[in-house]
């Protein structure tokens, strides 16, 4: 079968309708929105870090272009003053927040463990295999019930005002996977039940029974552990079991929004770095259906993640946004599940983020010219 092409042109509109000053990346899919007079992260700016979703080859990614950023960049993405992460991202945020560098996941994910580095005084003696977070590929064999019946009851009156995957997510029969490996992972740094000494990390988990976001880290969310909040924010529906924290439910946060970055629109900063595995404003031409399927899966999770970063920014937060190209995408293919293309795709994202950070801006867009960004981000768009 020959391949179909996608939709070419998505990237330029996705980025015009960005009104003030974006432009899109040309060799690599990253877009920017722009607010002059903004001090730059790494010369005196407050900057963040939101880290989004996108299962275990999305973790590796987001290790590739965190060490692409730091390179392009000249910053430590350990001092982020706030690191935002959700589902797979709340892993990589959160080692960030316990302090243990791009340079040392990097190692564990390619296992390029030295004896004589500092990976070994980071990661010596942790339990944690990184082609086995998920167990496999494929999830257990689901519960048959809805998961979340209260979900679908206390937003009878509401649909409209939820995500579409927020009721998919109550609808879905409960997991029964574990993540045994990442809770030990995190714990090797900061022991159950206590938080980050980071103030600044936060990780985005769904109340199953509201259907609601919830911050952990935030002043005002519910106390919890670091692993337990890490686990919650990745407990995807219909594969994981919910993690219950303080008597309530919680789900993957990413069945709200893959990369939630609307919570920093008050956070006052002057730079955030969006690293959205689920997120491209540039495509391949794949040939199997599969991969078409999580293509147009992925241009709906790129519209919302744009239009977040775009309400980010009207509150006078600089914003660039970075997501895997053509490049990377071939790579991943369909599952973002499957472990086997990790390391090739991690090294890929090195890649190309370096050279989306490091290549001027094109396709500049005015204020006089551009047209507003559709905020209706509940709804799909296939082109």
């Amino acid at each position: 079968m020959s391949p179909r092409r996608m939709h070419p042109t998505f990237a330029q509109r996705a980025a015009t309708r960005a009104t003030g000053f974006a432009s899109v990346g040309e060799a690599a899919s990253v877009v920017r929105l722009a607010v002059p007079g903004t001090a730059r992260a790494g010369s005196g700016g407050r900057w963040g870090l939101v880290l989004g979703g996108g299962g275990v080859l999305g973790a590796a990614w987001l290790v590739g272009a965190l060490e692409a950023l730091e390179r392009a960049r000249g910053i430590d993405a350990r001092h982020a003053e706030i690191i935002l992460g959700t589902s797979a991202g709340s892993v990589i945020g959160a080692l960030l927040a316990a302090g243990v560098s791009v340079a040392d996941q990097r190692g564990q994910q390619l296992g390029e463990q030295d004896p004589t580095a500092e990976l070994t005084a980071r990661l010596a003696g942790v339990a944690f295999d990184p082609d086995q977070p998920a167990g496999s590929a494929l999830p257990p064999r689901p519960r048959l019930r809805p998961g979340s019946t209260a979900l679908l009851r206390n937003n009878r009156g509401s649909l409209r005002e939820i995500p579409r995957a927020t009721l998919l997510a109550g609808l879905a029969p409960a997991g029964r996977g574990k993540m045994v490996g990442v809770a030990k992972l995190v714990e090797a740094f900061v022991p159950a039940g206590e938080w980050t000494s980071h103030s600044g990390y936060r990780a985005v988990a769904l109340d199953y029974e509201t259907g609601r976001r919830v911050v952990f880290g935030a002043p005002d969310a519910p106390p919890a552990g670091l692993s337990d909040a890490v686990l919650a924010s990745c407990a995807i529906p219909g594969w994981f079991e919910p993690v219950t924290i303080g008597g309530r439910r919680y789900v993957d946060g990413g069945m709200w929004s893959a990369n939630n970055v609307d919570l920093l629109a008050d956070a006052g900063l002057d730079e955030i770095f969006v690293l959205a595995p689920m997120a491209s404003a540039a495509y391949d031409a794949p040939g199997d259906w599969r991969a078409r399927v999580e293509r147009r899966l992925r241009v709906a999770s790129t519209r919302r993640c744009l239009a977040e970063a775009r309400e980010v920014q009207l509150r006078g937060t600089a914003v660039t946004v970075l997501g895997p190209g053509p490049e990377d995408l071939q790579l991943m293919g369909y599952n973002l599940m499957a472990p086997e293309r990790r390391r090739v795709v991690l090294e890929s994202a090195v890649r190309t983020g370096t050279v989306a950070f490091s290549e001027p801006p094109s396709a500049k867009v005015s204020a006089d010219t551009a047209v507003p960004l559709d905020l209706d981000v509940n709804r799909s768009e296939h082109g």
